[in-house]
């Protein structure tokens, strides 16, 4: 079973490796939380968007959510989350 910074560290590189011709500026780790049947790791990353105004305070913001199979480490899926 691999750990909560192994996961964080997975969902990093999957979305780097999905979007490679994109910058991540300021990406940073939001949320880790295991699945309470111990299946999955849920990770949201965020980062600030590459077209965002820069003037603009706070700096806005895009958050990705992440389920990792905990036993092995596979990326199940990556979603847009919504923060209101």
């Amino acid at each position: 079973m691999i750990d909560a910074r192994k996961a964080a560290q997975i969902a990093q590189q999957y979305l780097r490796s999905v979007y490679p011709d994109k910058q991540f500026p300021n990406l940073q780790l939001e949320e880790v939380e295991l699945t309470d049947d111990r299946k999955f790791w849920m990770i949201t990353l965020s980062y600030v968007p590459p077209d965002a105004m820069v003037l603009v305070y706070p700096l806005p913001r895009e958050y990705k959510i992440f389920k990792i199979r905990a036993e092995d480490g596979e990326v199940v899926s990556m979603k847009i989350r919504q923060i209101k």
